[in-house]
């Protein structure tokens, strides 16, 4: 049976191994909205990404902080995914400190360019928003031989 190690070690490199967060959101009368943005995480429990303040996603963080997150790779083959969910409370930074910024830039994947804290305030067209994360879970496969259920489900687990 894998041990909640392993299924920690599993969300570990997921979170570590991919680009792209599926961020889902309401709006003011609580209609559904998901989007991808390109990530950077600081340890587990905070994700940095920067978007257009006018963009529906963020537009709806203003109104409801709250959000669903996953991260996965959509380029397994059907059976072998891993998944992980986040529950998080969602923002915009309104004004990055040059820490921040450099959490959010932090060099993961080729191609990602640093921007200053002035680069993600007004005038400019994007801002530095971060998900802490309260709650994460593992995507648990139907078909897995120690855990699974015929169904696939949802494992809370720790990531400290």
């Amino acid at each position: 049976m894998k041990s909640d190690l392993a299924l920690v070690a599993m969300a570990k490199r997921v979170i570590d191994g991919n680009r792209y967060m599926v961020i889902a959101t309401a709006g003011d009368a609580g209609e559904p909205w998901v989007t991808p943005v390109y990530f950077n995480p600081d340890g587990y429990k905070v994700l940095y990404w920067i978007s257009s303040p006018e963009a529906l996603h963020s537009r709806n963080l203003a109104l409801r902080p709250d959000a669903s997150i996953v991260v996965f790779d959509s380029q397994v083959p059907i059976g072998g995914a891993e998944a992980v969910y986040m529950r998080a409370y969602a923002e915009e930074i309104s004004e990055p400190s040059q820490e921040e910024c450099a959490h959010a830039f932090r060099p993961r994947f080729e191609g990602v360019e640093a921007l200053a804290p002035a680069d993600l305030r007004p005038p400019a067209l994007f801002r530095l928003f971060r998900a802490t994360v309260s709650e994460h879970w593992v995507l648990i496969r139907g078909s897995d031989p120690d855990r699974g259920s015929g169904v696939d489900a949802r494992m809370s687990v720790d990531l400290g």
